[in-house]
């Protein structure tokens, strides 16, 4: 990474994300499609839900996807989340700026579709695509989960389904002008018609283009990301030290007896023993 970074931040990253069920693969499917017919070099990094027992992934996105593995400007990885609650794997940022000096023209990250924890999609694409559906009575949910907030893009996936226009109809008054200064839009599609992709790939481009107009934000933003990338991952590394250091700390072997007899509760101990590294740290 310490070689890779420098030639990194060229590629478009666009986030598909939206409850389960929407057909967000079969839209990125469709969308694969339409760019290299544009002649354009494509990833797609799918994240899929790790079980909590296991830790395994089915990694469907790849089987999916079959029709373009033979060519060689398209790349398709699927990886596990391993738990992530944002729906993306801690390894998502660093794959996305591999495939970004790799020359990659657009990368899309599909994220597990898990709902109301998705929304950490922000950290990684530039531009965010929320997929929803008819039927799906979830438009509303969708809101108090943030996906209205992150959206840049709405795509009313299935559109050939009865109920399409009134989750256009519902979604409508909720969509706004983000602090970016960028208009949020809603397009009704199907990825199994192919109908309204065209609409959803201009959409995309608009959006494209609205960043590169707008260096300042879009550096701001970057800026932003970074920082919050830096202390989450000087957090983890701290985190992962104090454990080590926990399980052979005499006071902390000392404290789980104490809880084991009912003689001390869970507040009272951890504050107990976060003080000493605390002092320990500081002096």
């Amino acid at each position: 990474m310490k070689e890779i970074f420098p030639y990194t931040g060229k590629a478009h990253v666009i986030g598909i994300t939206g409850p389960l069920g929407t057909g967000k693969s079969s839209l990125v499917d469709q969308l694969v499609r339409s760019y290299r017919l544009q002649s354009k070099k494509v990833a797609v990094l799918a994240v899929d839900p790790s079980s909590p027992i296991s830790g395994g992934a089915i990694l469907g996105d790849r089987v999916r996807m079959l029709e373009h593995s033979l060519d060689s400007n398209v790349y398709i990885r699927s990886m596990a989340s391993r738990g992530d609650e944002g729906g993306l794997s801690r390894a998502s940022k660093d794959a996305v700026r591999i495939l970004d000096a790799a020359g990659f023209d657009l990368i899309f990250v599909e994220t597990v579709g898990i709902g109301q924890t998705e929304v950490e999609i922000v950290d990684i694409a530039d531009t965010i695509v929320v997929v929803l559906m008819p039927e799906l009575g979830d438009e509303i949910q969708a809101a108090k989960a943030g996906l209205i907030e992150i959206g840049d893009i709405f795509a009313i996936n299935k559109s050939d389904l009865p109920g399409a226009d009134k989750v256009l109809y519902n979604l409508s008054p909720m969509l706004s002008t983000k602090e970016s200064g960028w208009k949020q839009t809603a397009i009704k599609v199907s990825a199994k018609s192919v109908v309204g992709i065209g609409a959803l790939v201009a959409a995309i481009d608009d959006h494209e283009v609205f960043l590169k107009s707008s260096i300042g934000a879009t550096i701001a933003r970057s800026t932003q990301r970074l920082k919050k990338e830096l202390i989450d991952r000087v957090s983890d590394l701290v985190a992962l030290n104090l454990r080590k250091r926990l399980e052979e700390d005499p006071e902390f072997n000392l404290a789980l007896e104490e809880l084991s007899k009912k003689e001390l509760d869970p507040e009272t101990a951890s504050r107990r023993i976060a003080q000493r590294y605390i002092s320990r740290d500081t002096n």
